[in-house]
């Protein structure tokens, strides 16, 4: 268990890397976009990454 959730955080460092890598200038206004939201906003967003990414996580469970 503990080894899965080692690769998994590994994984989200990686994706998490990729667009400022790639483009950091957009990755820069990307970010002073999403901190001039209110708060409500935010959480909002937070909870929908969250739900996609457990449906994502069920989905990809279920297909094996």
């Amino acid at each position: 268990m503990w080894e899965e959730i080692v690769r998994a955080v590994a994984l989200l460092l990686v994706i998490e890397g990729v667009m400022p890598f790639l483009s950091p200038r957009r990755f820069r206004k990307s970010l002073l976009n999403f901190a001039s939201l209110e708060d409500r906003w935010m959480r909002l967003m937070g909870l929908v990454s969250m739900v996609a990414g457990l449906l994502f996580l069920q989905l990809v469970l279920q297909s094996n």
